[in-house]
């Protein structure tokens, strides 16, 4: 058997995008049968919330999405930049810290966003529940898209 894929979603503390994007990619690759497909993590580019869970505001969200695991954030390392097949990023800030920090990641990082169209995440940090509520619905489709990308459109389906 094949290794499985290794996809780490990452923004800047750990705590609303990242772990909302994370929850919505193995709660589609659960409704999928996929879970023994992937490996699926998310960090920060910075250490300020290191060791802390989730905002509360996108734990509310996620358990109402049926979306929610147990989190406590963590920053980005080398390791992570070497391990990983994909790391998805929220923002061009993002994109810019992990390529500069590290140089190994630049062929498989990209902005969660490019499987919409393009664009950024919103930061929910300084909004409200409605806010992560949004950013939620746009993580999931850009993750829902990811992995349609990654199984070919009419790709397995297997609940093996």
């Amino acid at each position: 058997m094949d290794r499985p894929v290794r996809v780490l979603f990452v923004c800047l503390g750990n705590i609303c995008r990242s772990p909302m994007a994370e929850g919505a990619f193995r709660k589609l690759i659960r409704e999928r049968g996929l879970e023994a497909r992937f490996e699926v993590d998310s960090a920060g580019t910075g250490a300020w919330h290191v060791g802390e869970p989730m905002d509360p505001r996108a734990r509310k969200v996620l358990e109402r999405e049926g979306a929610y695991f147990p989190h406590v954030a963590r920053q980005m390392t080398r390791e992570d930049a070497l391990y990983y097949d994909h790391i998805l990023v929220m923002d061009r800030e993002n994109l810019a810290e992990v390529q500069r920090r590290f140089p190994e990641a630049r062929g498989k990082v990209r902005l969660l966003l490019d499987y919409l169209g393009g664009g950024e995440v919103p930061d929910p940090y300084y909004g409200d529940l409605e806010d992560c509520q949004e950013v939620y619905w746009m993580v999931e489709a850009a993750a829902r898209a990811f992995l349609d990308r990654l199984l070919g459109e009419d790709g397995p389906q297997e609940t093996s």
